[in-house]
């Protein structure tokens, strides 16, 4: 390909709302252009990368004996409203009507799809197990697209879909899945971990994600680096570190009160009685159908709400005047003692003396002592956060700020049931399928390289998923040798199988250069006027800047081996 022939409208600076450097660089190497808000032109540079990265998810489906469909991205209401997603999900999806005035929508996911079709296909056992998956554009309208191609309202899914006649079955796809997934990100020169995850609005028992570390990345992971254990925040467990737990002194051992006027927040007690926030037990006063409650977290941590709703369902906080009336006290002045109320308590409260509200006006107390002076459901309901210990090994949890790039869901039978997906086992009785879902993004693949692959003069591709392998630089248009040399190793490398793009234009060797290094080709070949009459070319590689002097023959077997 001829760099004059091909669109590659690089840019000085980028818009100045563009924050992450994958949006950044993209944009400046003219790989993409926004139509509006998180709608995203690719442009031929960033298809071919695109292009690239799809093969490979490919060629890794099809060796697990995934089967490649397509289905459509229009879909009616009433298979969605089946499985009751269709009042579950919120403005995040795009609906519509038909010219009938049936509803319709924007499919953001295709599970109700699928399994519709596996109900009207899939009769007998001896048909199961089948994987199939696609390559589709799903429609998500994000509240606040940004960071470039990383959250968009339109984007590209490889997403598939197991099914197995029982659990064991399950398993056994959902391991194929997680290696296939493994040899993906590893093939397209992504750093990724692999994480439990709350499987959200998809449902099922079991979930991950596949998390590429990034400074632009929108989640949270907490990993333990002694024993591997990874999970998102939304999930993961962890307890005090060693040395962490309070131990309030006391002038005896009865509970000593102590008058906090207008003071109400743990920062605000704290500092009045000179004590450290993991010293107190917050108490929030919560309402579920079955009436008040009290959650019980160390005043040093947060309340995790996700965590709370998988025990007690949904929740709510109560009212300023709930809580007067309940508790005969105002917010900021609760405690868990001497009240008859439910209490789910955080695991890291079981242990040590604290300080809580005295439920009175103004007061606060010490010396409360956990199954002592109250007693409480013990369970994991905090935010994990760093310098907590991993409730695995002990040792220090670190966060990690990352990109999701893909993600699998063991579904179990969520969707075979309400869409009566069923067949028929080995007595003749009906039994419903098994299901897994597994999704990849294919561009967040390419921004979370980006992100991890660049430095202050542009993108440095790995070389599996770049545009193209190699760049051609001849700097000199005009001189007849430089340009049968530029041309003998294009043909050369072309004929090798090889993606190669010239740069013909004729500009000065600066801009070349520059925009060489900002486009991110891994390997470039400069020919210049000086270095010919020597009979070498210069050899670079962008990721190292390293340049190697080589034979324009040897420059080709350079290619080659690398």
């Amino acid at each position: 390909m001829r760099f004059s022939q091909f669109f590659i409208p690089t840019l000085r600076e980028a818009p100045a709302e563009a924050e992450a450097v994958s949006h950044i660089y993209m944009l400046r190497a003219g790989y993409v252009r926004q139509l509006a808000a998180g709608l995203y032109i690719y442009l031929p540079l960033a298809w071919r990368v695109m292009n690239r990265i799809m093969k490979i998810i490919r060629e890794e489906m099809n060796a697990i004996g995934a089967q490649e469909i397509s289905m459509p991205g229009l879909h009616p209401a009433d298979i969605w409203q089946k499985t009751g997603r269709w009042d579950a999900i919120g403005d995040e999806m795009f609906r519509l009507k038909d010219r009938g005035d049936r509803d319709m929508c924007l499919g953001m996911t295709h599970e109700e799809i699928i399994t519709w079709l596996a109900s009207m296909e899939i009769r007998s056992y001896r048909a199961l197990p089948q994987m199939w998956y696609q390559m589709q554009a799903k429609f998500r309208d994000e509240a606040r697209p940004k960071s470039g191609i990383l959250r968009t309202r339109e984007f590209i899914m490889k997403d598939s879909y197991s099914f197995d006649r029982d659990e064991q079955g399950l398993a056994e796809s959902y391991r194929k899945h997680a290696e296939a997934y493994h040899r993906i990100f590893k093939r397209c020169g992504l750093r990724f971990h692999q994480v439990e995850s709350d499987p959200g609005m998809m449902g099922g028992a079991i979930s991950h994600e596949f998390m590429a570390p990034s400074p632009a990345g929108e989640d949270t992971i907490v990993l333990c680096k002694q024993c591997g254990y990874s999970a998102n925040t939304e999930l993961a467990r962890s307890i005090p570190a060693v040395g962490a737990r309070c131990a309030m002194p006391l002038q005896g051992e009865e509970l000593e009160e102590v008058h906090t006027p207008n003071r109400r927040t743990v920062t605000e007690v704290a500092s009045f009685l000179k004590a450290d926030a993991s010293c107190f037990i917050k108490s929030l006063l919560l309402m579920d159908d079955d009436g008040p409650f009290l959650a019980l977290v160390r005043g040093d941590q947060e309340l995790h709400e996700k965590k709370l709703r998988k025990i007690v369902g949904n929740f709510r906080p109560a009212q300023k005047e709930e809580v007067k009336g309940i508790l005969g006290v105002e917010a900021g002045f609760i405690g868990p003692h001497n009240n008859n109320l439910r209490k789910i308590a955080d695991i890291s409260l079981k242990e040590g003396t604290y300080i809580a509200g005295a439920n009175r006006e103004g007061y606060h107390v010490k010396g409360i002592r956990p199954q002592e002076h109250f007693q409480a459901e013990w369970d994991d309901i905090h935010v994990a956060r760093e310098g907590d210990a991993c409730a695995q090994c002990k040792a220090l949890l670190t966060l990690e700020k990352v990109i999701e790039i893909g993600n699998i869901f063991q579904l179990g039978t969520k969707y075979s049931v309400p869409l009566k997906a069923v067949y028929l086992d080995e007595n003749g009785k009906e039994q419903p399928i098994i299901m897994g879902s597994y999704g990849i993004g294919p561009a967040r693949i390419a921004a979370a390289a980006v992100e991890q692959n660049h430095d202050k003069d542009g993108i440095i591709w790995p070389r599996s998923i770049a545009p193209f392998d190699i760049e051609i630089i001849p700097l000199d248009m005009g001189e007849k040798e430089i340009m049968e040399t530029a041309e003998a190793i294009y043909r050369d490398l072309t004929y090798a199988g090889f993606e190669v793009i010239m740069d013909d234009r004729d500009e000065r060797p600066g801009i070349k250069f520059k925009d060489a290094d900002l486009i991110g080709i891994p390997y470039q070949i400069v020919i210049g006027k000086k270095g010919l009459k020597e009979g070498i070319v210069e050899f670079k590689t962008r990721m190292t800047k390293q340049t190697e002097r080589l034979s324009p023959a040897d420059a080709v077997k350079r290619v080659k081996e690398l």
